[in-house]
């Protein structure tokens, strides 16, 4: 498979460990799925899990490369994890909740500027 692992439907699920069924398994190295690869060469901004943003969440403002630093109750997560449909599988899709919330499908992007 050269994709990000995702929830197709009830009989084809989460493929990342080369196995049909969806588990923990199926998180993947970053970078191993190539051909999910960005226009300028960041890998697996989709797929695997959720990524928490710096952003807090409200409702979408006019913005060119901005971020939210507005303190509100929830955080937006972004990317899709490995237990979703392909439609969520995109940083456009958003999704939130309150800083303390965990749960298997979500985490973080370690990032460091180059």
């Amino acid at each position: 498979m050269t994709r990000a692992s995702y929830y197709v439907d009830a009989t084809k699920q989460c493929f990342g460990d080369g196995v049909n069924g969806c588990a923990l398994t199926d998180l993947v190295a970053v970078g191993t799925k190539p051909a999910g690869d960005g226009r300028w060469g960041q890998s697996d901004l989709a797929g695997n899990v959720w990524e928490w943003t710096l952003d807090w969440y409200a409702t979408y403002a006019a913005c060119t490369n901005c971020a939210n630093l507005t303190i509100t109750s929830s955080r937006v997560f972004r990317g899709g994890g490995f237990a979703v449909g392909a439609s969520n599988l995109r940083a456009g899709y958003r999704l939130y909740n309150t800083p303390t919330y965990r749960d298997y499908y979500v985490g973080v992007r370690c990032a460091r500027t180059p």
